[in-house]
């Protein structure tokens, strides 16, 4: 039985310090591209999704982000006094999500083409996995710098190295953090081990995704969506 995800949870929490001088007085999710704050980009997806329950993380600049989020049907987790990266975020914001299996996100892409949370939802399969990452390979992936990241196999498992490039969305087990020491940690440290159970899997999308985590991303990502700064 493929068991839905119904919870999404969105990073914003970073410092955002590949998008400086712009993220010196704003966070980086309130960085404006063809004239909406990244995160309203990412929020649109996820409203479209149809999800119950949704979390925004938060740290620098929590409280700007906080008032922008204002009024809207999401849960913000707030990460003090430290920041915790994704792994030790997503495992805080656990309460908030609910049980099961949950969808995250970044908030510094901008897509184009099938929604890639129902996308990710459609390709989970809870017997076999415990995280599903939605990949493209990296000739597509805009404004995206350096080689890929995994290689996807036969089988739908993933492996570490080759030209596929992660697009921010996963589905993954929130529970399966409960045994990691270290408070702030990545996900990348949870992906390995999955890898190495044969747990770890991968979905390509087949639309546009455009990496904005830097100041030169902003122009890519408005000429990919047709828009521009308004």
């Amino acid at each position: 039985m493929r068991d839905r995800p119904d919870a999404v949870m969105l990073f914003a929490a970073g410092f955002g310090t590949r998008m400086r001088p712009l993220t010196d007085d704003r966070p980086k999710p309130l960085i404006s591209v063809a004239g909406r704050a990244l995160i309203d980009h990412a929020l649109d997806i996820v409203e479209d999704y149809g999800a119950s329950r949704v979390v925004v993380n938060a740290h620098y600049m929590a409280d700007m982000l906080a008032a922008h989020l204002s009024g809207r049907d999401v849960a913000l987790s707030h990460e003090t006094p430290s920041i915790l990266d994704t792994g030790g975020g997503l495992r805080r914001a656990q309460p908030l999500l609910g049980p099961g299996p949950v969808l995250t996100m970044n908030s510094d892409a901008v897509w184009r083409g099938e929604n890639p949370l129902r996308l990710a939802s459609q390709a989970w399969d809870g017997a076999q996995m415990d995280a599903l990452l939605l990949c493209l390979p990296a000739a597509r992936a805009t404004g995206h710098d350096g080689p890929g990241d995994f290689t996807l196999g036969a089988n739908g498992r993933l492996m570490r190295g080759g030209d596929l490039v992660f697009t921010g969305v996963q589905v993954i087990r929130p529970e399966i953090l409960s045994d990691i020491p270290a408070a702030a940690f990545s996900l990348n440290v949870v992906w390995d081990r999955l890898a190495h159970a044969g747990r770890l899997f991968g979905a390509t999308y087949t639309g546009d995704w455009c990496d904005v985590g830097h100041p030169g991303g902003i122009a890519l990502a408005e000429r990919m969506i047709g828009g521009a700064d308004v």
